[in-house]
């Protein structure tokens, strides 16, 4: 007899089988994102290019890749159960929601990208700071001994970004949402680097 839904799991063919799942949604995000890209070589003079939305679109490329490979580590889960295999599914589906928001099949009612990205910051800001959260408790889920090994770098990423998406939320300056941008694209570089540097 087959144990219940909701019985842990230690199989490791059970990672594998969350690993292609995952793959497959950032591998959509990744092509929406790319296909986004393209759009502004086929048709430069179709709708108007904003450095804002562009900015934002090569840094939530950046997150996505990142996070495809931070994902590599849930084979530290050492037993699996339908409720952690949802909340990861859910985890890369905030990524997919960013990529088609930040790309919408059309612009006829704004002037540009530019203001439309303005006009969606709150979705935009709230579904990012959404993937912070998640991060917190999917590096939870791989182990005390995991989530603590990162020192304060990993609790400064949280907490910069979280600010970042709590100001990005209520302004539509277009100065400050340029600021915005560079210490995103600038801090989650830095991570990266310190973080991989070091192992």
């Amino acid at each position: 007899m087959s144990p219940p839904q909701s019985s842990p799991f230690s199989n490791p063919d059970l990672y594998q089988h969350v690993r292609v799942v995952i793959s497959i949604i950032t591998g959509l995000c990744i092509t929406t994102l790319l296909t986004g890209f393209s759009r502004f070589v086929q048709h430069p003079r179709r709708e108007k290019v904003s450095i804002l939305h562009l900015g934002w679109a090569a840094t939530l490329l950046l997150l996505v890749i990142h996070f495809w490979w931070w994902e590599f580590r849930l084979a530290l889960v050492a037993q699996w159960t339908f409720s952690i295999y949802f909340f990861v599914i859910l985890y890369a589906i905030l990524f997919f929601s960013l990529c088609t928001l930040l790309f919408p099949s059309d612009l006829r009612d704004y002037s540009g990208y530019e203001e439309y990205f303005l006009s969606r910051r709150r979705w935009f800001f709230g579904l990012l700071a959404a993937t912070f959260i998640a991060d917190i408790i999917d590096t939870s889920l791989k182990g005390s001994v995991y989530l603590h090994s990162f020192g304060t770098l990993y609790p400064i990423r949280i907490v910069v970004g979280l600010a970042i998406c709590g100001i990005g939320m209520f302004t539509r300056n277009r100065r400050i949402q340029l600021t915005l941008l560079v210490v995103s694209l600038l801090s989650q570089i830095a991570y990266i680097v310190l973080l991989y540097n070091t192992e």
